[in-house]
């Protein structure tokens, strides 16, 4: 039997890189705090943070592809980011289609609000995180990018 791991997942912003964590017993995903990133350069510190807290053993980033399935326009600064992530923690980091991801966060969000699951209001942070664990479900459902 294997152990179960915690993975990290990101949904790359040029303003914000949302994040959440899950491990692949439970195969369940949780939104984490969003990091800040300034003009797509990222909160490096923010991410070695949640790095060094749940020490993940796979980090799975968000794929930006367009609804006909071409790449998207931060599809580039995505992989480098991915890149930069396996460079700076040595971690294997898997790619995931995050179409859609933030409008599935979006309203996943704003149904617990309406149900009165949850108070405060929707922030952009909260649909970034939301969408990292949306990418972490596809990963966990066997979804690759």
């Amino acid at each position: 039997m294997t152990r179960a791991q915690t993975v990290l997942a990101f949904d790359f912003g040029l303003k914000r890189i949302g994040i959440a964590c899950g491990d692949t017993l439970t195969r369940s995903a949780a939104p984490r705090p969003a990091a800040a990133a300034l003009r797509g350069n990222p909160d490096w510190q923010a991410i070695a943070r949640e790095v060094r807290a749940l020490t993940p053993g796979f980090l799975v980033v968000g794929a930006p592809y367009n609804a006909d399935g071409s790449e998207g326009d931060l599809s580039a600064a995505a992989r480098r980011f991915a890149a930069e992530l396996e460079r700076r923690f040595a971690l294997p980091v898997h790619l995931v289609d995050e179409r859609f991801s933030s409008l599935e966060a979006s309203a996943q969000l704003k149904a617990r609000r309406a149900s009165g699951k949850r108070r405060r209001r929707v922030q952009r942070a909260d649909v970034d995180s939301a969408a990292a664990a949306v990418i972490l479900a596809r990963w966990f459902a066997g979804e690759r990018g």
